[in-house]
């Protein structure tokens, strides 16, 4: 299991402060990157949040996938690679 998680269906108003916030009831948040459209600045409904360790990753896996944030049904699975684009 990797340490880094992926976390869609986030509503678009949501912060990295307020998933770190969330996410740190698992264990020790390393990192938040919610994904942002380049043109327009706003929120694309996804994003990462990186733990210490791949238990506390697991953990958070457990308590927070299928979860509701803010009236949307999250989605929180250990992140693939990212693929090379052409």
């Amino acid at each position: 299991m990797q340490k880094r998680l992926f976390v869609g269906g986030l509503p678009y108003a949501t912060t990295e402060d307020q998933l770190r916030e969330l996410f740190s009831q698992a264990g020790t948040v390393e990192s938040v990157n919610i994904i942002t459209d380049r043109h327009t600045g706003r929120s694309k409904g996804f994003g990462f949040v990186e733990f210490a360790t791949e238990e506390e990753a697991q953990k958070a896996v457990e308590m927070f996938n299928e979860t509701e944030l803010e009236g949307r049904k999250i989605a929180v699975n250990v992140a693939r690679p990212r693929e090379e684009r052409n």
